[in-house]
């Protein structure tokens, strides 16, 4: 890949992962707040979902601009793929990714937590993980 084919990757997978981003602030305000916790379980997982989906595009944006080897065929991605290689390459890369993943995937998506402060460090952290792409 040339670098300008590199530079047009990484915008064209920023803006998604960002369109991904925006979407999921959408789905909070639907959810509603009670104080500091958010109404609608629903949205909030639909929310973190939106969020962690985001991040997967900005990770393998990452990895295939360092040359990592991705499963071949039609195979799912686990986190397992994504803990090893960050691992080798980027400890701080490797650190968002856990964030995100524990908050938004596990705690936001899978268990629907509803305390809009942890969602927001996990959305926080998403953030962090997807401005990467932008700046290597």
């Amino acid at each position: 890949m040339t670098i300008l084919e590199k530079q047009a990757f990484k915008r064209t997978n920023y803006e998604e992962a960002m369109r991904y981003m925006s979407n999921a602030k959408e789905f909070l305000k639907k959810a509603g707040k009670d104080g500091v916790f958010y109404k609608d379980k629903k949205y909030v997982r639909t929310a973190c979902g939106t969020a962690y989906n985001g991040v997967l595009i900005a990770l393998d944006t990452w990895l295939m601009l360092k040359d990592v080897q991705f499963p071949k065929g039609n195979h799912r991605k686990a986190i397992k793929f994504y803990q090893e290689n960050l691992s080798k390459l980027d400890r701080k890369m490797l650190n968002y990714l856990d964030g995100a993943y524990h908050v938004l995937h596990l705690d936001g998506y899978y268990d629907g937590i509803l305390d809009s402060r942890i969602i927001k460090i996990g959305f926080d952290t998403a953030y962090d993980l997807i401005d990467k792409i932008k700046t290597n």
